[in-house]
């Protein structure tokens, strides 16, 4: 893996040094009083004013610009085996398509000549040079609860701030509400991935919603990973009050499916209570915006906070 790592930041740095030995790229780079510095986790980027050719190369950042109200010309597909979210492909419209997350295509993101990248170090680290090159590139730091950060470095390098603040304004206004009619109940998050089974703890994109309500997690979910494995066998331990689950993509699907149809699902506690609830893997899990968590606060009021 290691080697496998250096190798395509060796390709990335080759590809980098070609396009500045040609030029192409930054030629129309605009004059410094055009532009605005960004201070990001690579340093610092030089970015236009009003930026009108964005690249995104995570769920995240699509969900981000195109809440501020802003298309980008190219993103990039969760992995090769499935399309854009729907709820961010309906907003994006018609969109390049520059390769994979974490594998994006720089040689399609050169020609189209964009003015600004966005990404993170955690999908993009070794091809933070090559993609610096092509245009001014604004990294953040991680991915998951950071999101709300995230979305502010975006809309700071997109010079919407205070649009940004605003919405996470109206966005924890939400939760905080919601939150008032869980009644101390606790909620248990679970993911089937294929080969995986995932139990999300409060260090996760979701971890940070339910935190930002004031909902109760169960003891073994409080920490700071992501998420923990658990085996069919460990599948008690996602117990809770409340029980949300999600698959991703159709072989998830059909362990999901093995798994809720078995003894050891029956016997949880929340399945007993008709607490235990299906989600939509796209916003709960992969959305990782703005979009996606006021789609999340949706699904939580219905379930939570019931009319």
């Amino acid at each position: 893996m290691l080697r496998h790592r250096r190798l395509i930041a060796g390709l990335s740095a080759a590809f980098a040094l070609a396009l500045a030995g040609c030029g192409t790229p930054t030629a129309d780079a605009p004059p410094p009083e055009q532009t605005r510095v960004v201070k990001h986790a690579k340093g610092e980027a030089h970015v236009p004013r009003t930026p009108q050719r964005v690249v995104v190369l995570d769920t995240g950042e699509l969900d981000s610009v195109l809440a501020l109200g802003v298309k980008p010309i190219a993103t990039v597909l969760p992995d090769a085996n499935t399309q854009i979210q729907p709820y961010l492909a309906e907003k994006a419209g018609p969109v390049d398509i520059v390769g994979t997350i974490g594998s994006p295509d720089l040689e399609k993101i050169a020609a189209l000549k964009p003015d600004l990248i966005l990404s993170s170090k955690t999908r993009d680290d070794e091809h933070y040079e090559a993609l610096n090159t092509i245009a001014p590139t604004v990294f953040a730091e991680t991915v998951g609860k950071t999101w709300k950060e995230n979305f502010r470095l975006n809309a700071e390098a997109l010079g919407k701030s205070a649009e940004a603040d605003r919405l996470l304004a109206d966005y924890q206004a939400r939760a905080t509400e919601i939150g008032k009619h869980a009644a101390g109940r606790q909620v248990s998050m679970l993911r089937f991935i294929p080969g995986d089974i995932r139990l999300y703890n409060k260090g996760s994109f979701i971890g940070s919603i339910l935190a930002d309500a004031g909902l109760n997690r169960p003891p073994n979910q409080l920490g700071d990973k992501t998420f923990t494995k658990l085996s069919r066998e460990q599948i008690s331990q996602a117990d809770g009050d409340m029980l949300f689950y999600a698959a991703y993509g159709d072989n998830a699907r059909e362990q999901m499916n093995q798994v809720t149809g078995s003894v050891q699902w029956t016997t949880l506690g929340a399945v007993r209570a008709g607490q235990a609830f299906e989600v939509p893997d796209d916003t709960w899990y992969l959305g990782l915006g703005p979009i996606a968590a006021n789609l999340v606060l949706d699904d939580l009021e219905k379930k939570v906070a019931p009319r």
